[in-house]
């Protein structure tokens, strides 16, 4: 699995533990709906402007985001 499957992975499961529709997730972080879809498929290399409006957007921070161990090696 490559670290933007591993990325995608991680907001979808955050998204549906905040029990968020990607449409809503969309709202809340200010990034089109499609575009966070094909992220939580693998499919978008994100900048971290946009990985900071979906932390956000899903009520974290970079730190705890990625202190899990989905993303270490």
């Amino acid at each position: 699995m490559n670290i933007k499957e591993k990325f995608g992975l991680k907001v979808k499961k955050l998204r549906e533990e905040k029990d968020f529709s990607i449409e809503q997730l969309a709202n809340i972080s200010d990034v089109d709906r499609n575009y966070i879809s094909d992220i939580e498929k693998g499919k978008r290399n994100v900048s971290i402007e946009i990985i900071e409006k979906i932390i956000i957007g899903l009520g974290t921070d970079f730190g705890t985001f990625f202190n899990d161990k989905g993303f270490k090696k």
